[in-house]
């Protein structure tokens, strides 16, 4: 969903063999997953950290909290259902890539700035890639929560498919953008997202608009570090 190039499907054995791939390819994002009794507050607060570490060292964004940030995200993800198993998977794979960069590379820039030393920014599997598609990712919940807090008893799956307009559908093929129009109908309602995120409908409200608030500094930062350097964002 953030960057795939084949269609979807949507299988038992497709299921099946998109959830060995989760458990198998992201043993760092599940392990953060573990233990998250209210996910969306969590997230929230974990962004609203990540946004303070960013002021404390005077702007930049290290890739290490950064990336345990975003492994978090996924468990938002998987609470949407199948209608995001691929979106999940795909973007599960991209943080986890982070997360092992972090262990060589200090802050974001880092990785920019090398990928565009070896003139591998968009090619498929660098990390300046891997970064890209993750902050579609955290765009993609960020939309989705707008439009959810948009207007009383807005459908999730109206949520859903307006934020993939918006933040996804743009860089993808007419045969990936059926597909996951698709899967929007697998979606849970929004009663049922608000009980699989243990929150009520007015605690999930705060939460999300937390997440907005907290997420958005680094959605911009990220942007602009591609701006920054020539690197337009259309891809």
């Amino acid at each position: 969903m953030l960057g795939f190039r084949t269609q979807m499907r949507w299988s038992s054995s497709a299921q099946a063999s998109a959830q060995e791939q989760l458990c198998e390819g992201a043993a760092a994002v599940v392990a953060a997953r573990q233990g998250m009794e209210t996910p969306l507050k969590e997230v929230a607060e974990a962004f609203e950290e990540l946004a303070r570490g960013m002021d404390a060292d005077a702007g930049e964004l290290r890739l290490a909290p950064f990336g345990d940030t975003c492994a978090l995200v996924s468990v938002l993800f998987s609470s949407l259902g199948m209608a995001f198993r691929f979106a999940e998977i795909e973007y599960v794979t991209k943080v986890n890539d982070l997360i092992g960069a972090g262990k060589s590379y200090r802050t974001l820039s880092d990785i920019l700035d090398k990928d565009i030393e070896n003139d591998s920014v968009k090619k498929q599997g660098s990390h300046s890639r891997n970064l890209r598609r993750v902050r579609l990712g955290l765009g993609l919940i960020k939309a989705l929560f707008e439009q959810f807090l948009t207007t009383e008893g807005c459908s999730l799956y109206d949520a859903a498919t307006t934020a993939y307009g918006q933040v996804c559908a743009p860089f993808h093929s007419w045969a990936i953008r059926k597909a996951v129009g698709a899967g929007m109908y697998t979606l849970p309602s929004r009663e049922q997202l608000i009980v699989r995120l243990n929150e009520t409908d007015c605690s999930v409200q705060k939460e999300m608009r937390r997440y907005i608030d907290a997420s958005s500094p680094i959605i911009e930062y990220i942007d602009n570090l591609f701006l920054s350097r020539n690197i337009s964002l259309d891809w």
